[in-house]
């Protein structure tokens, strides 16, 4: 029978990894060529991974959660027709010695009941996927992790802490209580705990002793406690794994950067009429509508190149110009979340370019289907509270950038319009710009002046300009 490999796909330059968030697929299962078999996700989208092949299911070689690197063998499909292996060495078995493999099942459901997958919900500490999916390898327990002392932000333990730990614990240098050490670390550990089983259980056939590699794996099946209403009338949400995501960059990006904004006030009462002029021929001729959001687009793009100081990142004490201006659109998604994608070398497109990149990947955002490299390589952001009604907001900068600019709504106002005759008081569409940068490495010169240019690009804009 034919084995395939189903590994992790090539997500993006950019994307490396990503953490099976479900399987749709069970052990048994069968499966359509093309057909999803799991569930993944990057730090900021959601995807699935479909099977190439037509066949069973016959082995997960990850667990929900675990983080799985690119190119890696995540699952084995069979093929061909027939039954597993794993059915026909239990067959073997009750035909030929059916008191031996009685014998063996019983040893093997103990040693399962020893070397389960470890269960982190336990733990009091935050634990990414990756410490999660090196202390299984490592078999650190939930206690063991408990009693490191983290070096991340709130105590949070990292790579190189759990890491660190291991080379103590291997070299005697921490103790390790005796529990930990008397319990096999992992499922390959199995093999060795049955040879040191009864005898009547060491003279059975080998074949049966070594389990197929194809058997199911040893998943713990644990039950999560259920939150209790106080009240009895409050409903209990849990987080989504994105809300998660953005809890977690929200709450950083305040603990890391010196947040300060500008606000600035703009008569966007051309750009509005020019889009009342155009926009039916517009979306005749190119296929597209027409939004204000392109057009507020290019005027940042512009101001960027003007002040390069604002298109920069920051790692550690050192600070990163960025080469090429990829803007980030920060878009709202169905189910309330938020998420980032990028517009790449958005200097370098014109108006039309524009508006079809707002647009295909405003599209994509709603229906879920972007990739992982769509959300990559942002080095300044834009975000539109307008939409909503807002007149202008304080937003949280997209780490590791350094500024974000939130477009207020647009209204008529009353304003004093300037003539040679004299002043006088009209009708005009303006609306705010709001702007928070770094004030680590963005002093409020540069954050104002940057804005100012903004807001001077769209006051100045042609309504007689083609597009």
């Amino acid at each position: 029978m034919a084995r395939f490999e189903l590994k992790l796909p090539k997500m993006g330059e950019s994307v490396a990894e990503a953490t099976i968030t479900n399987w749709l697929k069970e052990v048994g299962d069968k499966i359509e060529a093309d057909e999803a078999v799991l569930e993944i996700a990057t730090d900021k989208v959601d995807s699935e991974v479909p099977s190439e092949v037509s066949g069973i299911l016959v082995e997960q070689l990850f667990g929900k959660d675990d983080l799985v690197q690119v190119g890696q063998t995540i699952a084995i499909i069979e093929t061909e027709g027939g039954e597993s292996a794993v059915t026909e060495t239990a067959k073997e078995v009750e035909t030929s010695i059916p008191a031996e493999a009685a014998a063996i099942e019983q040893t093997i459901e103990a040693v399962k009941e020893t070397v389960v997958a470890q269960d982190f919900s336990s733990s009091e500490k935050f634990l990414s996927p990756l410490v999660k999916n090196i202390a299984k390898e490592e078999g650190i327990s939930v206690t063991e992790l408990d009693a490191i002392a983290g070096s991340g932000k709130e105590g949070r333990v990292t790579k190189e802490d759990i890491l660190k730990y291991i080379e103590d614990r291997k070299s005697g240098a921490v103790q390790v209580p005796k529990a930990v050490e008397e319990t096999p670390k992992t499922v390959e550990e199995a093999p060795k705990a049955i040879e040191e089983a009864p005898k009547t259980v060491q003279e059975t056939p080998k074949a049966v002793v070594e389990t197929p590699k194809t058997a199911e794996p040893i998943v713990a099946k644990t039950q999560q406690p259920v939150p209790v209403s106080v009240n009895g009338g409050d409903e209990i949400i849990e987080m989504d794994r994105m809300r998660k995501l953005i809890s977690g960059y929200m709450v950083a990006s305040v603990q890391t950067s010196a947040h300060v904004q500008s606000f600035i006030e703009v008569d966007v009462t051309n750009i509005v009429k020019w889009r009342d002029k155009v926009k039916t021929a517009f979306e005749k001729r190119e296929g597209e509508k027409l939004t204000f959001t392109p057009i507020m687009m290019e005027a940042v793009a512009k101001a960027l190149k003007d002040f390069p100081g604002m298109n920069i990142s920051v790692d550690g004490e050192y600070i990163i110009k960025k080469k090429n201006i990829n803007l980030g659109m920060a878009a709202a998604l169905p189910n309330g979340n938020l998420i980032v994608p990028v517009i790449k070398n958005a200097d370098q497109l014109n108006l039309v370019g524009m508006a079809k990149a707002v647009n295909d990947l405003g599209n994509r955002a709603k229906t879920g289907k972007l990739k992982p490299d769509d959300t990559q390589g942002g080095t300044y952001t834009v975000t539109n509270v307008g939409t909503f009604g807002s007149v202008f907001g304080t937003p949280i900068i997209n780490q590791p950038q350094v500024g974000i600019l939130a477009l207020g709504a647009i209204r008529k106002v009353p304003a004093v319009i300037e003539t040679p005759e004299g002043d006088f008081i009209g009708i005009r569409q303006k609306m705010f710009l709001s702007h928070s940068y770094d004030h680590r490495v963005v002093d409020g010169a540069l954050g104002g002046s940057f804005v100012k240019r903004v807001a001077e690009y769209l006051e100045a804009f042609d309504v007689d300009r083609d597009f």
